[in-house]
Parts: C-alpha cells; sequence; structure tokens
C-alpha cells in the first residue's frame, strides 16, 4: 500500500478545506462578528499546519491505485468532518463535540440532520458555513481536488469512482481531470443561476446562498427554525424544480450541452425518476387536499416534498408527519429509492432500483424459460454482470448495515416509528423522518453513543457503503 500518497492527498484535501472557511471568515468580517471570526481563523490555521504535517515529503510514487482511492476517501471525509465541526466548539454554540461532530458531518454528507433546536440563534458566518458544507460535500471534496490539482496522473479515476454516487462511474472525456472540470462548472452553473432567481423572489443575498448551497447539494439545512415554510409560493415553487434538476445524473446536462438528445432520451433512469415524482406527487396531492385551504395548495406542499424527499434534500414546507399514512408511507418508500446516480442526491438511487427489478424479472423468466438467454439492459445497452453483481452486493450490505444500525440506536428505547426513520433518514442522507426526528424536530434526544452511529450511517451512505468498508476490514492493512 502506497500510505504516502495518501497521507499527501489527505494533507491536501485539508488545505481545500481551509481555503473554503476562508468564505465564512469574510462573512463574519461582513456582519461584524468578531467573536465568531477568531474561530474560524484558529480552525483554518489547524488545518493548514496539520496539511503541512501530511504533505511536507512529497511522495516519489504517486500512483493511486483501487484500495489507496476507497482509504483516501473514506479518511479525507472523516477528516474534514473532525476539522470542520471546530468552528462550532470553539464558538461555543455546540461545545459538545459529539455534537457539533454529528451536525458537521450531517453537513458534509448533505443529510442535514440535526441536533439543533433553534437555528436562528446561530451567528450569520455560523449558519453560512453549516449550508456551505453541504454545497462542499454534494459533487464531493475529492472531485474539486482533481478537478484543480494534477496530482496522480491517470489513476485519479479511483478517487472519483470512490466518492462518486452510483452503480458504475465513467469519465465524460478522455481526461479524468477535464471530467472533473466539466461536472463542478455545471454544479457551479447552475447554483449561480438558483441564486439570481432567489434573489429575484425577494431573497437577501445572505438567505440565497445558504438555501441555494443546501438545495445544489441536496442537504436542506435550512436558516429559519420553519425551514422554507415561511417563504413564498415562488421561492418554494423554485426550490423545488431546481431540487429536481440536482436530482439529476449531471451527465445528462452535459450530453444536453453536447446537443446529444438522442441518447438523453433513451435514459431509463432519468425517465424513471420524473415519473416516480409525478406519479408520488399526484397521489399526495389528492391524499392531502383536505389538510390544505385550496387544491393547488395541496399540490404545492406535495411537489416541494416528494421532490426534498426523494432528492434527499430535506428541506420542509410543512409538517408532513401529521399527513395521512398513504402519504407518509410514500415518502418513507421515496427515502430509499432516492435520486439518480451520478447526482447530488443520496438513497440507493434509481439506476439500482431498475436494475434489481429487471433482475429479478430476468430470474423469473429463466424459471419459466430454462433454455432461454436474457439480457438486463440500460439506455438501450446491455449491462455488465459485474455492475448487476455490485448492485447485489450493494442491496445486500445495504440492508445488513441497516438492521444493525437500527439495533444499535434502539438502546435509546425510543419508538419503532423514529428509530425506523432516524436510520433511514441518515444512511440515505436525508435529515428528517417521521416521530421523535419529524419536520419539526430534530435528532438531540439520542444519546452520544447513537450520534456517533447515525453520524457513521451518514458517511456510509454518502460514500456508498464500500469506502468505509474498506477502511476498516482488518484484510486492508495485511501486507
Amino acid at each position: 500500500m502506497n500510505r504516502k500518497i495518501i497521507f499527501y492527498t489527505l494533507g491536501t484535501v485539508l488545505y481545500i478545506e481551509a481555503l473554503f472557511m476562508l468564505l465564512p471568515i469574510i462573512c463574519s468580517i461582513v456582519y461584524k462578528e468578531p467573536y465568531i471570526l477568531g474561530s474560524f481563523v484558529v480552525s483554518a490555521l489547524l488545518c493548514t499546519l496539520t496539511g503541512v504535517l501530511f504533505t511536507v515529503k512529497p511522495p516519489d510514487n504517486k500512483a493511486m491505485f483501487a484500495k489507496e482511492g476507497y482509504i483516501t476517501v473514506a479518511l479525507s471525509w472523516i477528516l474534514i468532518s473532525l476539522f470542520g465541526c471546530l468552528p462550532f466548539i470553539f464558538s461555543g454554540y455546540i461545545p459538545n463535540f459529539i455534537d457539533a461532530f454529528f451536525e458537521t458531518v450531517s453537513g458534509f454528507t448533505t443529510t442535514g440532520a440535526s441536533i439543533l433546536s433553534d437555528v436562528e440563534a446561530l451567528p450569520k458566518s455560523l449558519l453560512f458555513w453549516r449550508s456551505f458544507t453541504h454545497w462542499i460535500g454534494g459533487m464531493g471534496v475529492l472531485v474539486f481536488l482533481v478537478a484543480i490539482l494534477p496530482l496522480f496522473g491517470g489513476t485519479n479515476l479511483n478517487l472519483i469512482k470512490a466518492e462518486s454516487p452510483g452503480p458504475s462511474v465513467s469519465k465524460l472525456v478522455p481526461k479524468v481531470k477535464s471530467t472533473a472540470k466539466i461536472l463542478y462548472t455545471i454544479y457551479i452553473a447552475m447554483t449561480l443561476l438558483m441564486i439570481v432567481l432567489l434573489l429575484f423572489g425577494g431573497m437577501n443575498l445572505f438567505e440565497a446562498l445558504t438555501t441555494a448551497f443546501g438545495t445544489a447539494g441536496t442537504g436542506g439545512f435550512g436558516i429559519k427554525n420553519s425551514s422554507l415554510a415561511g417563504y413564498s409560493p415562488y421561492i418554494q415553487n423554485v426550490v423545488t424544480i431546481f431540487m429536481i434538476f440536482f436530482g439529476i445524473d449531471f451527465s445528462i446536462y452535459y450530453l444536453i450541452l453536447m446537443k446529444k438528445f438522442s441518447a438523453v432520451l433513451k435514459s431509463n433512469e432519468v425517465r424513471t425518476y420524473l415519473l416516480i415524482i409525478l406519479s408520488s406527487i399526484l397521489v399526495i396531492g389528492f391524499n392531502i387536499r383536505h389538510l390544505f385551504p385550496s387544491v393547488s395548495e395541496a399540490f404545492r406542499h406535495s411537489s416541494f416534498q416528494v421532490a426534498s424527499i426523494i432528492t434527499t434534500t430535506g428541506f420542509a414546507t410543512a409538517d408532513f408527519d401529521l399527513w395521512p399514512s398513504l402519504s407518509k408511507t410514500i415518502l418513507v418508500v421515496l427515502m430509499f429509492i432516492g435520486a439518480c446516480a451520478g447526482s447530488t442526491g443520496g438513497g440507493m438511487k434509481v439506476s439500482r432500483i431498475i436494475i434489481l427489478f429487471k433482475s429479478i424479472i430476468k430470474e423469473i423468466k429463466i424459471l419459466a424459460h430454462p433454455k432461454s438467454t436474457i439480457k438486463i439492459t440500460m439506455n438501450g445497452r446491455p449491462v455488465e454482470h459485474e455492475t448487476v453483481r455490485s448492485v447485489n452486493v450493494f442491496t445486500v450490505a445495504y440492508l445488513s448495515i441497516f438492521v444493525f444500525t437500527l439495533l444499535l440506536i434502539s438502546l435509546d428505547n425510543f419508538d419503532f416509528t423514529t428509530n425506523f426513520t432516524a436510520v433511514a433518514a441518515t444512511i440515505n442522507n436525508i435529515g428528517p423522518g417521521l416521530s421523535k426526528v419529524g419536520p419539526t424536530m430534530n435528532f438531540s434526544e439520542f444519546s452520544s453513543f447513537s450520534k456517533l452511529v447515525l453520524s457513521a450511517a451518514m458517511l456510509i451512505g454518502r460514500l456508498e457503503i464500500f469506502p468505509m468498508l474498506v477502511l476498516f476490514s482488518p484484510a486492508t492493512w495485511k501486507k
């Protein structure tokens, strides 16, 4: 194992995190929060100094193979969460380390689960950092690193593969660095467009920035205790549309820019994703129509919550914990389905769900006609056996970790709905669940042990299980 390149990359990641902290530092200066400014300055200096220790001697061998890629990605996300929680601790607003770590992991993994009962009590620079962690984690810090630094030659695809969501990862263009640049360019452009539209709707710049960060990263941290319930229908509709947009595979936008519309139309995943959204909106809207003054308002809230849950953003405009059982059940199912592969959304991913269902249908057909040869296809092309195998292994690992996590947090003795949806909300990177972790509640009542377990679930969910399993597997560290 090339340990030197792992440490060198970790050091570079800490440099980038220190660089990102300059924005909340500027925010604290603009809003005249000197008592917060020092917290960010000290945190950024600690990031930089630790980065220096890790990079003091550049590695001679810069090869980054699959194992190193998985380990580097897993350690990077743990490190940025550890250092990212320091401003909350140093400022005294979240003095407990485990609470601060939970909040920060929730930010970077774009989960949006919180231990805070009153987010409006936080100063603006901390609110900015809290939302900005969503934007950083949405596309991935390692993807950003690959886009700006020529560190690893041709082997940096292993970093992107370990960090990017979905059953398979491919390059948009021959060079991995160029692929990372294209992804971030689209990400930034869509974020800027959303900020402009939010400003047009009456939000001030701070509100527009933090809301756009939370939407782009499909994270869901709000700056108001009521999330987005207090904003105008225009603002809510803009957020709804962009949540859906950020839940689509970013390669689709590249194909649109390249005018490859036939390839876009062939996307099984996007068609299924949009069909699930539309059908869910119609069923829930009809189911909750009696709870609102008008049918149009019922469908506006239905559209918002369906988009928020399936994309795993976690914003709320209403307390859906009070909705009828059918609506709540659909939302819980959407938690597991998630967004498209290659998006900033979480969950199992629509492409995996499609492959699983097609595998079941294939098995039924083979049982009926044993001599038949049947291929699973996606986008008009056969799906490789390795991809089908990885989807099956992912599903088994996902369900095993889900059950194990559920058993561990059950030690707190909360009701089953709370425990089940708390795990679903964290491992799928959604944020709110039902009952004690509903949209108007938070995770503060859980014990420190459960918060650490749920923090691990958030990291496992964001990195899609295997980087974390590789990191903690004894076989990884054997020579």
